[in-house]
């Protein structure tokens, strides 16, 4: 249970101190896109599929919010999911607990800038904050995410 409360309270200072910064190092990474925003939301879901993930859902934040009055630039939220990997998290007790990072989730985004945006958690962070609990399907989801990522960052 300590452990438990140190790893949240870890990830709460790691949001903390990178809220008003570029976030390469601390709980989420962020990348510059080579392409669109479209183009980098298509090539992400295509390379998924092709690396045996399934895309989940692709949530799109800017449309949700225009329904309700509000604009912003677009945001999509991709929801990817590798059944092997999930297995193996949830078919032990001691990992369970990263079951709310699951299904793993890549941002595409733009800012104002007119640069799009990718985000993700942060694999080497998470690799950290794992390492007591040796959970390698979690930290080779995140590596391969990091991976389909490579695709479209510059």
């Amino acid at each position: 249970m300590n452990k438990l409360i140190s790893t949240i309270l870890l990830m709460i200072l790691a949001v903390t101190i990178n809220a008003q910064t570029k976030t390469s190092e601390g709980l989420i990474s962020e990348s510059e896109s080579k392409y669109t925003f479209t183009q980098t939301v298509d090539t992400l879901t295509k390379v998924a599929g092709k690396n045996k993930w399934k895309v989940i859902i692709v949530h799109d934040l800017q449309a949700s919010l225009k329904k309700n009055g509000k604009e912003v630039l677009p945001v999509k939220v991709i929801e990817v999911c590798n059944p092997n990997y999930s297995f193996n998290v949830l078919n032990k007790e001691e990992f369970k607990l990263f079951s709310s990072m699951m299904p793993c989730r890549i941002s595409v985004y733009e800012k104002a800038d007119g640069k799009t945006y990718v985000s993700r958690i942060n694999t080497g962070f998470m690799n950290e904050v794992m390492k007591d609990k040796q959970c390698k399907s979690m930290s080779n989801a995140l590596s391969d995410i990091e991976k389909f990522i490579s695709n479209v960052v510059k």
